[in-house]
């Protein structure tokens, strides 16, 4: 029997927000600060598609912190309200501290958040805190050392990742989000030994149907574990309910645990997909804007940037007014697409 794991759907844009074709407003945006990555996962940056010769964009390609602190601010005057940066790994990317500072110096309103696979999160997480970032989201797939590393294509790293974990609790990030990629056959048997360890107050592990993002993956779908069955398994172990959506647009269905031990979500794009709430535009690394994660190509932002004021606004506007993607709405009748690499817009 298939569970319904999103409770509501939110009314289309009204007022004067600034709609896209379907209706949906501008709210958030994934700017990814780099292509590079310091793993090779099996569900994204492949070590055999990106062998040590691999070319990453060089430095001079890359939006500069005055660029992206300036497109997020004509994007606030459209109705932003939430940055996330993301990857690549955005940990690599130097200086990371001086671009939350200047986000949140000249952005008061719109919340700054991070993901990240965490290896080098423990050292930096209190002077990301003290640079005003509000929130860190951490990939973490399996607490098995031998399954976590065949995983990531890297022997060593899961204490390192607990570490920035813990360093991010430290710091006073709360809640500090899991996000855990489930997969058949590869780490479906992590479910109940991570919804054990990170139950708990001011932690969220939350659960992500596995993707068809990009095209070097090798995505079956029936390597697929529906977030209707994980939370059919966690409810022969304790008792949970839902939490209504926070916001519109939200990705998570939510659930509490009864006895007050901490929640959980459920990221359903698969089964249960969200494109009529979704309200993310993503920017490459290079300047390139996309309208949807399985998006095949973006706009070249670099040109507006280059001429701000009123033409980056309007450029910006005229992009999200034609927006209609519905790509995981629409995936059984859209077999094949190419689909750009997740490592190149973050997830």
């Amino acid at each position: 029997m298939l569970i319904n794991l999103r409770k509501t759907n939110s009314p289309p844009a009204t007022g004067n927000a600034l709609a896209d074709a379907l209706g949906r407003p501008l709210r958030d945006i994934r700017i990814s600060l780099t292509d590079h990555c310091n793993l090779r996962c099996t569900n994204c940056m492949t070590k055999e598609a990106f062998g040590p010769d691999h070319a990453f964009l060089p430095n001079n390609r890359l939006l500069s912190f005055a660029e992206i602190a300036t497109l997020a601010g004509a994007l606030a005057n459209l109705g932003l309200r939430k940055v996330k940066l993301t990857g690549g790994e955005p940990l690599t990317r130097p200086g990371l501290a001086k671009l939350v500072s200047l986000l949140t110096a000249t952005l008061p309103t719109v919340e700054i958040n991070l993901i990240t696979n965490g290896i080098l999160l423990a050292p930096l997480a209190a002077s990301l805190r003290a640079a005003g970032l509000h929130r860190v989201t951490i990939s973490l797939d399996s607490l098995d050392p031998e399954k976590f590393a065949a995983i990531i294509g890297r022997p060593g790293q899961l204490p390192k990742v607990l570490a920035g974990i813990a360093a991010a609790e430290a710091a006073g990030f709360s809640p500090v989000k899991i996000n855990m990629v489930v997969i058949r056959g590869v780490n479906d048997d992590q479910v109940i030994p991570m919804a054990d360890h990170f139950r708990r107050p001011g932690t969220i592990l939350r659960f992500i149907e596995y993707m068809d993002v990009g095209t070097l993956n090798g995505w079956q779908r029936k390597a697929v574990v529906p977030s209707a069955e994980i939370l059919a398994r966690l409810r022969t172990r304790a008792e949970l309910y839902p939490v209504d959506p926070a916001y519109r647009g939200e990705t998570a269905s939510r659930y509490r645990y009864a006895d007050g031990s901490g929640e959980i979500g459920f990221i359903s794009s698969v089964t249960q997909p969200f494109c009529g709430d979704c309200s993310r535009l993503r920017l490459s690394a290079d300047g390139k804007l996309f309208t949807c994660l399985f998006s095949h190509h973006g706009l070249d932002i670099r040109p507006a940037l280059a001429s701000g004021g009123d033409e980056l606004g309007r450029t910006l506007a005229d992009l999200w007014r034609r927006r209609d993607d519905q790509y995981s709405a629409k995936r059984a009748t859209a077999p094949g697409r190419d689909k750009i690499e997740m490592f190149y817009i973050g997830g």
